[in-house]
């Protein structure tokens, strides 16, 4: 049984995380400000007594956990989405720049794994097609969405730093889009926005002209990954998502066949910088990790939208 602290354990992909570590009898230390985690995600945890959880801001330091050594340390901590990011800038570098500093100087001194949850937005608007984890990417250093973009940018350096100077153990996953049980339905997301506004009966609003591609990996698909990428020996940078691609109208279509609806669509201005391809190479995460993707959109979008609608109900 391993001592695991997971930082953004309230959040989305964070409590389904912890959701698996406990399943197989690890020791799990969690941290959540709730900033944007729900205490909903973990409320039926309240009497696992292997999980001890902190109300805390990971900026300001462990507080009560500062003492422990723990074996693996998640870094999950984030605003993900661009409208929580943009309203919260200031955390969300901080969260992912000076907390990611104090988790690396802890992981140091006792001697810990840490994981960055490190993001496919590091690709920026990409000019390679799909994308390796070679490729630098092609980021707008001061557009809007350089608050996310970069701190994980530069999250990503001070890993490499750490690694190579200090020798910390370290791994990069870089995470593509994400979907699932727990998603807040209001986080700006276009999974979470389709199957909302489907389910209130709304029409879906896309930006742009819908033909910009993403790639959707299962939320279980992705803690998986984690947990491989934890457990291997690797220091990435490694991709974990799923390389099918899909235009933003293919899957309108395929949420309105979930919800047995006709989505009606309306098209918004696209956002500044908006990428017009996301599709993660994987071939490192399958050779390295023995890890790729098992759920198919079709079916985890009907988990998806059948735990949202008893979440709004």
């Amino acid at each position: 049984m391993a001592k695991v602290l997971v930082t953004g354990a309230a959040g989305f992909v964070g409590s389904n995380l912890v959701d698996s570590l406990l399943n197989d009898g690890h020791e799990v230390f969690g941290v959540d400000n709730f900033c944007t985690g729900s205490p909903a995600n973990i409320s039926h945890l309240s009497d696992n007594k292997n999980f001890t959880f902190l109300e805390r801001d990971i900026i300001t330091g462990l507080g009560d956990f500062e003492s422990l050594k723990f074996d693996q340390i998640f870094h999950m901590a984030s605003p993900a989405s661009p409208p929580r990011y943009m309203e919260l800038a200031i955390e969300t570098m901080h969260v992912n720049t000076t907390a990611t500093e104090l988790l690396l100087n802890h992981a140091t001194k006792h001697g810990s794994r840490l994981l960055f949850a490190s993001t496919s937005e590091i690709y920026g608007d990409p000019h390679e097609h799909p994308q390796r984890e070679s490729y630098w990417g092609n980021v707008n250093p001061i557009g809007p969405r350089s608050i996310y973009d970069e701190a994980k940018r530069f999250g990503e350096t001070l890993l490499s730093h750490f690694h190579r100077s200090e020798g910390t153990d370290t791994v990069i996953v870089r995470i593509f889009n994400t979907y699932g049980p727990r998603m807040d339905p209001d986080d700006g997301r276009v999974v979470s926005s389709f199957i909302r506004d489907g389910i209130k009966g709304k029409s879906f609003q896309v930006f742009g002209d819908g033909k910009q591609t993403r790639s959707f990996c299962f939320v279980s698909d992705l803690v998986a990954g984690l947990r491989a990428a934890m457990d291997s020996g690797i220091t990435g940078p490694v991709n974990l998502g799923n390389p099918n691609e899909f235009t933003l109208l293919e899957l309108a279509t395929k949420v309105g066949s979930v919800l047995n609806i006709e989505p009606v669509l309306e098209f918004k201005e696209l956002p500044i910088d908006d990428p017009k391809q996301r599709q993660p190479d994987i071939s490192y995460a399958k050779s390295a990790l023995n890890w790729e993707p098992k759920i198919e959109l079709a079916e985890g979008l009907q988990l998806t939208a059948d735990w949202m609608a008893s979440r709004l109900k």
